[in-house]
């Protein structure tokens, strides 16, 4: 529950997204959120403040002149209350409102009077393709980024006019994501962060492989712990069918010998390298162009292997890593004597940090249990989500970097 004892002020306004904001409502609840909703006129005409107050449990506000606060300053009251105000859907009428400091209704009094330091604004556009191009819009949500509020991106894809194109409110599932990751502590901001993620397949024919189990979640959950810390992240994905977390460059491949090259050629730009893939260690010496074929005669096909390159200890015994310039954590699965074979491969691939964990009791699994081994000792975080898993170790290996701009 990332947003347990968060209090969010969920405002709508005026358009058909709207609709999403009900699910929305639902998943902030989920999350540990107390969500105050807030709702304009407008936003009243495509859903009820009864279902808004169904979701959230909690009195739905629109009027400005509201009686139920003693004060009658619910502008106030609310807007103090808060950990942040997220507009979804945000019209463009009414960013253009807050650009000019307008304040006639009372989500737009809250925006105005929220305390600046403490109180963020996040804001989902939602309109039309060719109102979100133009230039007007353009401008004003420039002028608010630079005012201070959070303008979140859209959507590209159909639209209730029955055009196609960008200016969607984003799903409720990604704000949710950029809700959370605005609370996460931006350890690795400025920071380049390199991570390897996955199996390998290493092709015998074109039908046939060698792979693992690995499901590649943890190391997408670091991913995005990562860019969550403000870092900028390129995740290099074994075949694997996950989403990427949003805001990560991802760089699909297949093959150790693909992983490798990739690795390698983004390496030099990286001030961290996390190899959480499961790299084959072999592969073999030639994949048949054709399927193999069972002749009936009980023999069975021979194969020859060839060793994969150690990615991992090539890139820990470059000279930037040697440096300090980049920053390499190495993990290992075994299946068992877990801190003695990953005190052992810590120093075999000579990186300052290794992760070890049981490979047969995560792999596939959406939660796990870390060793953190250094020369220092270890660091046992005990079974947890792999997400909250992940920012512990993000905040771990921001810890141990040196101070930005230093070797």
């Amino acid at each position: 529950m990332d947003l347990n004892g968060k209090h969010i002020v969920l405002g709508l306004t005026g358009g058909v997204a709207c609709y999403k904001a009900a699910y929305l409502c639902r998943l902030l609840v989920k999350e540990g959120a107390k969500v105050q909703v807030v709702m304009t006129e407008a936003a009243a005409q495509f859903i009820t403040p009864v279902t808004m107050q169904a979701l959230s449990n909690r009195t739905v506000y629109v009027s400005q002149w509201d009686a139920r606060e003693p004060n009658n300053m619910a502008h106030i009251n609310l807007s103090r209350e808060a950990d942040a105000i997220l507009v979804a859907p945000a019209s463009a009428d009414f960013m253009a409102k807050l650009l000019h400091g307008r304040a006639d209704d009372l989500l737009s009094l809250m925006c105005l009077a929220r305390p600046l330091e403490r109180v963020p604004l996040l804001l989902a556009p939602a309109m039309n393709r060719e109102m979100w191009a133009h230039p007007a819009t353009q401008r004003n949500m420039a002028q608010l980024r630079a005012d201070g509020a959070h303008v979140l991106g859209v959507g590209e894809g159909d639209q209730a006019c029955g055009e196609t194109g960008d200016g969607r409110m984003l799903e409720p599932e990604e704000l949710l994501e950029d809700l959370i990751a605005h609370f996460q502590p931006q350890v690795l901001s400025g920071r380049r962060v390199l991570i390897s993620a996955g199996p390998t397949y290493e092709a015998i024919d074109p039908v046939r492989g060698i792979t693992n189990l690995s499901s590649g979640k943890m190391g997408f959950a670091v991913a995005r712990a990562a860019r969550d810390a403000g870092a900028d992240v390129t995740l290099v994905a074994g075949p694997i069918h996950l989403d990427g977390p949003r805001g990560v460059r991802r760089i699909n491949v297949r093959s150790a010998l693909e992983m490798d090259a990739a690795c390698r050629a983004h390496a030099d730009q990286a001030d961290v390298f996390i190899a959480t893939a499961a790299v084959a260690d072999w592969r073999p010496a030639s994949a048949q162009t054709q399927k193999i074929k069972k002749q009936g005669d009980g023999q069975v096909p021979s194969l020859a292997f060839v060793e994969n390159p150690d990615i991992l200890a090539a890139i820990a015994a470059s000279e930037r890593a040697r440096s300090g310039a980049l920053y390499c954590v190495g993990f290992a699965a075994e299946s068992q004597d877990l801190e003695a074979q990953a005190t052992a491969k810590r120093l075999r691939k000579g990186v300052p940090l290794l992760v070890g964990n049981i490979g047969p009791a995560t792999f596939g699994q959406d939660d796990n249990a870390l060793l953190l081994i250094d020369a220092q000792g270890t660091l046992e975080m005990p079974r947890n989500s792999k997400q909250a898993l992940a920012r512990m170790l993000v905040a771990e290996i921001a810890k141990r970097l040196p101070v930005s701009g230093a070797a």
